[in-house]
């Protein structure tokens, strides 16, 4: 297989069966995306859309995916920025550089993640607030809807 230079997003609600070459599949029903690896190995490289995992930005005809894409778990380990739907590849990590990164992203999301732990009567509006935020919508109106809900008192 070859490398793939650029990715065409798919909106879908599923997944499908089969990933073709070149293409991005986006749920926003299941805050996801997938992908077969740019470098052509044949790997699915599975992304959670979260605010604590990856984003993406849809100008209406392609879409940027941020932060980079590194494939540390599949053999090839490739690295690479998906930007306006272009393959842009990026630097090989080291195992050390890896873990690293690893270790920054458990860290980070387990400081995110630690108000939502705490019991609701020991937390306050203000930690409250980010356990909401903390939760992916399950599609990008239900965040709206929720927002709008909230500022006329009907949650």
């Amino acid at each position: 297989m070859s490398r793939v230079k650029q990715l065409d997003p798919r909106f879908v609600e599923t997944m499908p069966d089969t990933i073709e070459p070149g293409i991005l599949y986006v749920s926003l029903e299941y805050g996801s995306m997938i992908h077969g690896c740019a470098c052509g190995c044949g790997g699915e490289v599975v992304l959670p859309l979260t605010p604590l995992d990856w984003s993406l930005r849809y100008d209406g005809e392609t879409i940027s995916v941020w932060p980079s894409v590194g494939n540390w778990s599949l053999p090839c380990r490739s690295h690479y920025i998906i930007d306006k739907g272009q393959i842009r590849w990026a630097g090989a990590w080291t195992d050390k550089q890896i873990a690293a990164g690893r270790a920054l992203d458990l860290a980070r999301k387990q400081s995110r993640a630690a108000p939502a732990m705490k019991p609701a009567q020991e937390a306050d509006s203000a930690v409250s607030e980010t356990t909401v935020r903390a939760a992916p919508p399950r599609s990008c109106f239900d965040g709206i809807r929720h927002r709008v809900a909230r500022w006329f008192g009907r949650t």
